[in-house]
């Protein structure tokens, strides 16, 4: 059986969730419990994924009951030990993971933070390698994330990167970096080594890939709410087709796009309680 086979029960209600339309959307709410955001609840959830993000396949298959707090502490550890992390992308990779896991029902080609060379080094690159299985074969699903507290800055900072990001000759070079990190005991490594190798067309290649774009921000309709209501279901549905509307405004790269939006109470307060679980899961 896969390592991947088994995922923590779905968190999210997808409040839109169109893959019909281009770019795609999924925007989905944590919601409330006693008139409050659930940020506590979303950060419990992350970090039931922790292992797979930050983790090889070799490792993920070694894990047991006898070496499951062992290579927790490693997991956790590996994401980063500064003092200095608000400003960190680590956490928002941690949710496009768990994201692309619930949702699509992915696998992890590589994690790219288990193979920094130090500690709090920033990983360059795409933000998530994920393939995902479809009836025309594997798909290869390449993320961009901005875990932001305002969603215009989000947007304007993630359009240059995706330009950047698709741009041939930078692509055959991230392509080179994958290939020589994905473990061969998973299943799918010869598939997708032979997908992005350089002998494959990138007319073939762009025709496999998806690029999920995972946006955050500090949401004036979470705010003005302290319940899921019929009303507030409504405000949400709109706030996501405003930003929806401003993002594809942009120029947006010629391969498919999916966007994902996710909106917070207070993008500071998660990041603090999910800063206080990653040290506690560090000793």
């Amino acid at each position: 059986m896969s390592v991947f086979a088994n995922k923590p029960e779905p968190f999210f209600e997808l409040v839109v969730h169109d893959i019909g339309r281009a770019p795609g959307l999924t925007a989905a709410s944590a919601g409330y419990e006693d008139g409050k955001w659930r940020h506590e609840e979303l950060a419990s959830y992350l970090f039931e994924w922790l292992l797979e993000f930050a983790l090889h396949y070799s490792d993920l298959e070694s894990v047991n009951s006898a070496t499951a707090e062992r290579f927790m502490k490693k997991a956790a550890k590996t994401v980063y030990t500064t003092e200095k992390y608000q400003k960190r992308g680590e956490f928002g990779e941690l949710l496009l993971h768990a994201l692309l896991r619930e949702v699509f029902n992915s696998q992890p080609a590589i994690s790219k933070i288990y193979f920094k060379s130090a500690t709090n080094e920033t990983v360059k690159g795409f933000d998530a390698v994920h393939v995902v299985e479809s009836n025309g074969g594997l798909e290869l699903w390449l993320g961009e994330v901005k875990f932001y507290e305002n969603i215009h800055q989000a947007i304007r900072d993630v359009i240059p990167e995706l330009e950047l990001h698709t741009d041939r000759e930078w692509l055959r070079e991230e392509f080179i970096l994958i290939d020589s990190k994905i473990d061969p005991k998973w299943k799918h490594a010869g598939t997708l080594k032979r997908l992005i190798s350089k002998r494959t067309s990138l007319d073939v290649i762009f025709k496999r890939i998806c690029i999920p774009v995972l946006l955050t921000y500090d949401s004036k309709c979470v705010n003005q709410h302290s319940e899921v209501t019929e009303s507030f279901t409504v405000a949400l549905k709109s706030e996501f087709e405003e930003i929806y509307a401003e993002f594809k405004d942009h120029k947006l790269p010629a391969l498919r796009v999916h966007l994902f939006l996710i909106p917070l109470a207070c993008k500071k307060d998660l990041v603090g309680i999910l800063q206080y679980i990653l040290e506690g899961r560090q000793r």
